[in-house]
């Protein structure tokens, strides 16, 4: 099916730490690139909780997002996402409802089911492993308390109650398909790294969705990885970086986003490589034409209502550039929809 054009682009920001950089300076080059997706006419951005990721500077996601949003002024802010089972329902809501009273209208509040770490790191921070069974409940709980409070309301979320954030639920598999659908909330898919159920969760998202307060019909967001350059042949140099660190990451070796390489081939078994191409089969690497033609063919497929893009990419200029690449594209998609 093809889309009425034009449709929102959007930005994952990993937060990525590149191997010579500081964290400090891996938080900046974040705030850097969020002016300049927002300058490039991105509809929103937003930032993910990892822990125990060396790579990854946004563990704690809302003071990432409070970094961004406030140095911003348009771009719509927030979490893709806040792993649920990591905190308190309240806590959430105090600290998305901060978010909203500080920049009321750009905050976004995205919520995943997985721990987004390993199982150490979960006892660590303090959880425990049924908190992912009570997902559901714990969803449910935290929209209570962005309603306005009661009379006799023992516990209020304040700041929190009242305010208008709108909640997401984010998926890898079926699972938060048939949760966003029941509950009538936009559903964002992780094609970027779990792309085998892609089809099948929107479809289970489409058919089985209730309307809500929140959403009157369904409403489905695309993340895809996108590696734009100049030719195809930079632009799959740039992606070895990516590839390199989810490599680390299968081999129980995470570390930071690593400088690319000539040939990835050089560094990978034939079995690691048919994992690379399975797993970014829905990305987009290559030039403008390259890219553009990759972005159609899924927002085809899958008649997204929203792409969103992340580009884990080494040197920041090269990142700056992708999304420039990117937002040319989607300009041109607009022209040949119109």
């Amino acid at each position: 099916m093809s889309h009425a054009h034009p449709l929102p682009f959007s930005v994952l920001d990993l937060a990525p730490v590149p191997q010579g950089i500081s964290v400090g300076q891996a938080l900046h080059n974040s705030l850097d690139l969020a002016r300049h997706a927002e300058g490039l006419g991105y509809h929103r951005y937003w930032l993910a909780e990892h822990h125990n990721m060396p790579g990854i500077a946004s563990a704690a996601t809302a003071v990432v997002i409070g970094h961004v949003a406030g140095g911003t002024k348009t771009i719509r802010v927030g979490s893709g996402g806040v792993m649920l089972p990591n905190h308190a329902p309240l806590m959430v809501a105090e600290a998305f409802g901060t978010l909203a009273a500080l920049y009321p209208g750009r905050i976004d509040l995205g919520l995943g089911r997985a721990p987004g770490t390993d199982q150490p790191t979960m006892r660590a921070l303090r959880r425990y492993m049924g908190a992912v069974d009570s997902f559901a409940q714990d969803v449910v709980e935290l929209q209570a308390w962005f309603k306005p409070a009661v009379p006799g309301q023992l516990v209020r979320a304040v700041p929190g109650e009242g305010q208008d954030v709108p909640l997401w639920l984010l998926g890898s598999s079926t699972y938060s398909a048939q949760l966003a659908a029941a509950l009538g909330l936009p559903f964002a898919f992780a094609a970027h790294f779990a792309p085998d159920q892609l089809m099948e969760a929107i479809a289970i998202y489409r058919r089985t969705f209730k309307p809500s307060e929140a959403l009157a019909q369904p409403y489905v967001m695309i993340c895809i990885g996108v590696c734009a350059a100049d030719t195809d042949a930079q632009a799959r140099r740039l992606s070895t970086s990516s590839q390199q660190q989810f490599l680390a990451l299968r081999r129980g070796q995470p570390g930071l986003l690593p400088a690319p390489v000539d040939d990835i081939r050089a560094i990978a078994s034939e079995a690691e490589l048919a994992g690379l191409d399975h797993t970014f089969r829905y990305s987009a690497i290559g030039s403008p034409e390259t890219v553009r033609a990759k972005v159609q063919q899924v927002l085809d497929a899958t008649g997204a209502d929203e792409l969103m893009a992340a580009s884990q990419i080494h040197d920041h200029e090269a990142r700056r550039h992708s999304y420039e690449i990117l937002a040319r594209v989607r300009g041109d998609l607009v022209q040949a929809a119109a």
